[in-house]
């Protein structure tokens, strides 16, 4: 690719947008597009991959420079915005007016991640502020997202045997992969990062810390040909994870130890993560929504409908 779109943008604007605008103003990446997470390759450059700079001004009728049409070979953009209207298009309202425990939980993660990440170029207007204001969850929505977590694990573990054990091994093999899926995510909650859309949440949580370690064992229960080597994989990956919460240190330690649920012979690893999280909760908002079934984040809204009662909810959208 020789030159990466992160790069590219940043000289762009150095070269080109920056000497042009005479108001002050700040300038970044941010927003759509591979570059902005740093995962761009040469694929990433047969569509919407320009040199162009987000330019961030006080008066909305600002006109952008004018700017050649090509720099390095790509074609250019340069979007003005101000900071309110370019916040509130990307999430419904103005973080600049505070951030409430719902509106954290109707962010997706993607979303969060596309205004966080990429880089700021200059920055005379507050910009990186409001940037921190969205780095990451609160301290008890946090708490609360990582109980919902766990929460989509442990109903699941042992229905790798149970329906493997009807001979259902494609189902099994279903249920093992969900279950790998759900693993990943609470490591993304762990390490306090943003999880990508499926395009790059593999490559994104290969860049955890954890990543190398924990893919082996994740790999073995996607790869396991049948359920009782599924389940043990399963057992390896969820006790290395629990190890992970531990030493956290963000709750006493949670013991974990085999069980095999209602005396049926499917044998998973628990540890009470949940409880010991929801301890640490203070807000009395996000501990009422937690004492109810925990759905967690807008990315799980399909698990509303856990609750008949809160199906109102969900039609209310549609209607």
């Amino acid at each position: 690719m020789g030159i990466s779109g992160i790069e590219l943008c940043r000289r762009f604007y150095a070269e080109v947008v920056g000497p042009l605008v005479d108001v002050p103003h700040s300038a970044a990446l941010i927003g759509r597009g591979s570059e902005v997470l740093g995962y761009d390759d040469e694929m990433s450059t047969d569509h919407n991959c320009e040199a162009r700079v987000v330019l961030f001004v006080e008066d909305s009728a600002y006109v952008a420079p004018e700017v050649p049409g090509e720099f390095l070979g790509r074609a250019t953009l340069v979007e003005v915005q101000t900071l309110s209207a370019f916040f509130t298009a990307q999430l419904g309202f103005d973080p600049a007016g505070g951030i409430r425990a719902e509106d954290w939980f109707t962010l997706p993660e993607q979303q969060l991640l596309m205004l966080t990440a990429g880089e700021v170029f200059h920055d005379d207007l507050g910009l990186q502020a409001v940037r921190d204001q969205l780095a990451y969850y609160p301290d008890d929505v946090w708490r609360y997202l990582m109980i919902a977590a766990w929460w989509q694990v442990h109903p699941e573990l042992n229905l790798v045997g149970r329906v493997g054990d009807v001979g259902d091994e494609l189902g099994s093999a279903l249920i093992g992969s969900q279950l790998v899926d759900g693993l990943m995510r609470l490591c993304f909650l762990m390490e306090r990062r943003y999880a990508p859309y499926a395009k790059w949440f593999g490559t994104a949580f290969g860049r955890l810390s954890c990543g190398a370690e924990l893919e082996p064992l994740l790999r073995a229960v996607l790869r396991a040909d049948g359920w009782r080597d599924r389940e043990q994989a399963l057992r390896a990956a969820y006790s290395f994870v629990g190890g992970l919460h531990n030493r956290l240190g963000m709750t006493a330690p949670v013991e974990l130890g085999v069980e095999q649920m209602w005396g049926r012979p499917f044998k998973v690893v628990w540890g009470d993560f949940p409880g010991a999280l929801a301890g640490g909760i203070t807000d009395p908002a996000i501990r009422a929504i937690a004492d109810r079934w925990p759905v967690g984040g807008i990315d799980r809204l399909r698990n509303v409908l856990w609750n008949p009662a809160d199906r109102r909810a969900i039609a209310a959208v549609f209607g």
